[in-house]
């Protein structure tokens, strides 16, 4: 029987599949496993702790001798392992949280965060987002369970948004958003910026969260015969709906939202499928008084949330000087 190529190559493409999914479960039965392995060894350590600074010392050399070809235990793994096990005393958090990250992304927690609620915040959303150990570093030197999951969220998502997407939606505001995503260096000039702000597109969505797509910056919608532009415009995969984004280089002004407002009602008539979700808009000022922010959104008809933004740490004076505007990173990603 002559063999069909399409049928072969199917066969070929399904078992390759196969393959690839079991390597998956493979390695992560096996950082599971490691995971566990550390935790009970840092048990171990920490019970004999009385035995003295050579303790360890000893152990490394020891277990080094009698397994040379295994790696992870060196005196300061070990050391690492003793603090695993000391600030996840319930073993059940281990097995349902910290084994499924990385050993990495566990010592990366273990040195920058002391708050046990931070630590497993960062857990769960390196879980649900699938954080690089380097993504994950960043989001905890960004402040982000400070901005998102603590701070003070300026909308009107809950009266304007049925439930649960109201609820979603205001999660996944933050304030202040932080774009420092372009490089600094002693000697930096425009042009480097201005390379860093065309190259940056991925930052720009890992600020924003998990779910967004990039439809486009100054955006054309046509009214009535009058053009408009929307600064940034993405949809949202998670909530199913699309986000109108609107950049203001000063603090927060009562009419900002009113001209958001408008935008909203374009998308929605004009973009907005029968299964979409509500369009909601997000006011990212360089500043906002809280309580007329929140006036201001009380009577609007369109889902709004405002919030703070922050380019960058303060630069040195001499270089300060050098930064753009946000109106000229609009601008410039535009060309």
């Amino acid at each position: 029987m002559l063999m069909n190529n399409d049928e072969y190559f199917d066969v070929l493409n399904a078992i390759k599949g196969t393959i690839r999914q079991a390597q998956y479960q493979v390695s992560v039965s096996a950082n599971r496993e490691l995971v566990l392995m550390y935790h009970h060894i840092g048990q171990i350590i920490n019970a004999h702790k009385k035995w003295g600074n050579r303790f360890i010392e000893n152990l490394s050399s020891d277990i080094r001798l009698a397994y040379p070809n295994m790696k992870g235990f060196s005196v300061r793994n070990l050391k690492y392992m003793a603090k695993f096990a000391a600030v996840y005393p319930d073993t059940e958090i281990v097995q349902t949280l910290s084994a499924q990250i990385s050993w990495s992304h566990n010592v990366a927690i273990l040195d920058k965060l002391t708050d046990v609620k931070q630590r497993i915040w960062y857990i769960e959303q390196s879980i649900e987002n699938g954080w690089s150990k380097n993504v994950l570093v960043h989001q905890i030197e960004s402040g982000l369970y400070q901005r998102q999951a603590t701070a003070p969220k300026i909308s009107n998502f809950a009266k304007r948004l049925p439930s649960p997407h109201g609820e979603l939606a205001q999660q996944m505001m933050k304030d202040p958003y932080v774009f420092d995503f372009i490089p600094l260096k002693p000697d930096i000039v425009e042009r480097d910026i201005e390379q860093g702000l065309l190259k940056n597109v991925t930052a720009m969505l890992l600020e924003f969260g998990k779910g967004f797509a990039f439809l486009g910056n100054q955006y054309h919608i046509n009214v009535g015969g009058d053009d408009f532009y929307i600064d940034l415009l993405f949809y949202n995969l998670n909530l199913r709906c699309y986000v109108v984004i609107e950049l203001k280089t000063g603090a927060f002004q009562p009419e900002y939202a009113g001209k958001l407002n408008f935008y909203l009602s374009a998308v929605d008539a004009q973009l907005k499928k029968t299964d979409d979700n509500p369009t909601i808009g997000l006011l990212l000022c360089k500043d906002k008084n809280n309580l007329v922010a929140e006036y201001t959104l009380r009577d609007m008809s369109k889902p709004i949330g405002v919030s703070e933004y922050r380019i960058s740490d303060p630069l040195p004076e001499g270089l300060r000087d050098t930064l753009p505007s946000l109106e000229d990173i609009r601008n410039r990603i535009q060309e």
